[in-house]
């Protein structure tokens, strides 16, 4: 049996961990290299660095950051945040990171994940989703709604891939950090990424992040019994039971958490020991 992953996860925004509450009401986090040397020695199985405007405010991948702390860790890292070239998946490996995490470009142009699953191997590719449960009445009436150009000009690709009828059951993909619904079925995305290539898939309930009510387990689920690659669960946790949860009902293969582990709540190594104890098989 594979072990199951314990990931803290960096918020990343000017330089500064942060944590909000459904992807707003910000608070720093401390300095992200010292985060991660820290989630080092408590022996996490890797680590998450999300530069979270980077898309949003158009600026380039934080390079420096992780040439920073892929000098003083030695835990596997995947970087995400303002990903958009080929090139910047090159530097982002070249800086020191194993894996990166895409999810803006990806939803502009799909075909860029297969590119760089060619060019670099699935293993370092991780589509990252922001989903969120739609609602008949918000599904309606928003008029921020941005469908993708390649959707609208792929009968096939809209047919299933577009939310066509919001009263069935459905969550939403969401770029630009949680500002942008795309009309977009999370759990089909999830299929799609992964025949172009991605090797991971990083989910986020935007309900549930920073509640600390609990992963959307049905969600999680749905996604994980959708693809045959890895998917880490993320958004919500508040507790180790979470965690537990994320594994034995949502199916997740990796659990992700922020503020639980940055405001020293449990540590890794507690969390690990508890899952141990459930009868989840972990690395100690």
């Amino acid at each position: 049996m594979l072990a199951k992953r314990i990931i803290p996860c960096l918020d990343v925004r000017d330089g500064r961990v942060v944590k909000g509450v459904n992807f707003v009401n910000i608070r720093d986090a401390g300095d992200p290299v010292d985060n991660a040397i820290f989630y080092d020695e408590q022996g996490a199985d890797e680590l998450v660095f999300l530069d979270i405007t980077a898309s949003h405010e158009k600026r380039k991948i934080i390079l420096d950051v992780v040439e920073k702390t892929a000098t003083d860790v030695f835990m596997p890292l995947t970087v995400g945040g303002g990903i958009k070239v080929l090139d910047d998946i090159r530097d982002l490996l070249n800086a020191g990171c194993d894996k990166v995490s895409i999810n803006t470009t990806a939803v502009n142009n799909p075909e860029f994940i297969k590119a760089a699953a060619e060019r670099f191997g699935s293993q370092c590719v991780v589509v990252a989703i922001d989903a969120k449960r739609v609602h008949d009445s918000r599904f309606e009436i928003d008029q921020k709604r941005e469908v993708p150009e390649w959707l609208n000009a792929s009968s096939e690709l809209k047919q299933r891939l577009f939310i066509e009828n919001p009263s069935e059951k459905a969550w939403e993909v969401y770029t630009h950090g949680g500002r942008r619904p795309k009309g977009i079925n999370a759990v089909e995305w999830a299929k799609y990424m992964e025949e172009l290539g991605a090797g991971e898939i990083l989910l986020t309930s935007m309900d549930r992040d920073g509640t600390k009510e609990g992963f959307d387990l049905e969600l999680t689920r749905a996604i994980s019994e959708s693809v045959s690659i890895p998917v880490i669960a993320s958004g919500g946790v508040g507790n180790l039971e979470h965690l537990y949860e994320g594994i034995s009902i949502g199916k997740a293969d990796a659990v992700l958490a922020a503020s639980i582990f940055h405001y020293r709540e449990y540590t890794v190594r507690q969390a690990k020991e508890y899952l141990k104890d459930k009868g989840v098989a972990v690395r100690l």
